[in-house]
């Protein structure tokens, strides 16, 4: 893990109240960053989110194939009973995870906080 990828996860945690986890995702699924908000409790053990990071890559994987047909994939999102995901696709096949309260207003956040700070980062072009 390297430092500056840390350091970019708690970074991300502090541009909205609502975010509670981030993590950066290596091309094979590993989790090489991530940051909880303060006090919270994941809903996820270790090795479950390491399973849910390894089939995040395999999905944005299939959108890729795609992306000749629609365009880049700008984000990817699931809402689940207890939380909102998205899934940021980054340079090298990277992606970036990042979970919000479920009832927060996540796209605008990820659009105009979360994408320039990647961008901003050199982890997305």
């Amino acid at each position: 893990m390297y430092d500056i990828d840390q350091e970019l996860c708690r970074e991300v945690l502090t541009l909205d109240k609502s975010i509670r986890f981030a993590a950066l995702v290596n091309d094979l699924g590993d989790i090489v960053a991530s940051a909880y908000r303060e006090g919270q409790v994941p809903l996820l053990t270790k090795e479950k989110s390491e399973l849910s990071a390894a089939q995040s890559i395999l999905r944005m994987g299939s959108r890729r194939t795609l992306e000749v047909f629609l365009g880049k994939t700008v984000y990817a999102f699931a809402l689940y009973e207890k939380i909102r995901r998205a899934v940021i696709p980054l340079n090298g096949n990277f992606i970036f995870m990042v979970s919000f309260d479920v009832e927060s207003e996540h796209e605008p956040i990820i659009l105009q906080k979360i994408i320039p700070l990647l961008k901003k980062s050199g982890l997305l072009d």
